[in-house]
Parts: C-alpha cells; sequence; structure tokens
C-alpha cells in the first residue's frame, strides 16, 4: 500500500488447541500490539475463541476446542 503497510484480505491463520490457558495466551500475545476482531470468548462449539489482526495486520483466530463425549 502507498503507506507502507501490508493489507491482508481473503485468509485468517487458525490456532487450534485444547488448553484454555494455552488459547488464551496465544490470543493475549498477539493482540498486545495488534487489534482486538473479537474479544476472546466461550462459544457453543469452544472453550475459548477471539479474533486479532496481529502488529503486521496478519488475521488470527485462536479456537479452543470443546472435548466431545464418546459416541
Amino acid at each position: 500500500s502507498a503507506s507502507g503497510t501490508a493489507k491482508f484480505s481473503g485468509f485468517t491463520l487458525v490456532l487450534a488447541t485444547l488448553d484454555v490457558a494455552e488459547g488464551k495466551r496465544w490470543f493475549d500475545n498477539l493482540a498486545a500490539q495488534g487489534q482486538i476482531e473479537m474479544d476472546w470468548q466461550e462459544t457453543f462449539w469452544a472453550q475459548g475463541l477471539g479474533k486479532v489482526s496481529d502488529r503486521f495486520g496478519v488475521p488470527w483466530m485462536n479456537n479452543v476446542v470443546k472435548h466431545q463425549p464418546a459416541t
């Protein structure tokens, strides 16, 4: 771009884990110098989920998978 800052679009990198503390740490570290797009929260499919653009403008989604009971 003219400002010298890259503009990323059309994709989101996903980090997935089973550990809530690890997922939240990833989210906080990426958000520290970036911009939060969706606050960290629990959803019906995830123990934790958040979306952030890092300091370089790269979009990330952090997902903590809910444990599914064996069938």
